[in-house]
């Protein structure tokens, strides 16, 4: 009796989403030579060392950018607005945008609540919202405060 071979079984069968193949996953990973992994360990090793001591070299001698920084932060959600860009992040999802990359920013407070609203969009007509909850009413206010700030000393809203 033949294996079945269906998307249900496995999703490697799924046309256009993995390239299925006849042969089993292990003769697969076998093709695979030992010589390529042992160097794309080694690469992967110095990469992370190197790495490393430029951190704490960075972090020594980095002097604080100069100009305003907009930092929210809730349990589940963070942005972060300084002279780099915009990154947001949402558990463990993250997006960074430059000032280049931007077409708007948007900030939004709930008419009920503590909740605030960011959004940042893009110039191909994709937006990236985040809410976060204030601990109370008068921190959406300064949020807002800080996040004009940022926008007004970074955001270049003039087309080109």
């Amino acid at each position: 009796m033949q294996p079945l071979r269906a998307a249900s079984a496995d999703p490697g069968f799924v046309p256009g989403l993995t390239g299925a193949t006849d042969e089993p996953r292990d003769a697969v990973r076998d093709d695979v030579p030992d010589e390529a992994s042992d160097e794309a360990t080694e690469l992967v090793g110095a990469d992370a060392s190197d790495a490393s001591e430029g951190e704490t070299e960075d972090e020594a001698g980095a002097a604080p950018a100069d100009g305003p920084v907009f930092e929210a932060a809730d349990r589940r959600g963070r942005i972060v607005a300084d002279a780099e860009g915009v990154r947001l992040s949402y558990d463990d999802e993250a997006c960074e945008f430059r000032w280049d990359e931007l077409a708007a920013v948007e900030s939004e407070k709930g008419r009920f609540g503590k909740r605030f609203t960011v959004t940042v969009h893009t110039p191909d007509r994709r937006w990236y919202p985040i809410d976060l909850l204030a601990p109370d009413r008068g921190r959406i206010a300064a949020w807002e405060t800080e996040l004009d700030a940022v926008l007004d000393a970074y955001f270049d809203d003039e087309a080109p």
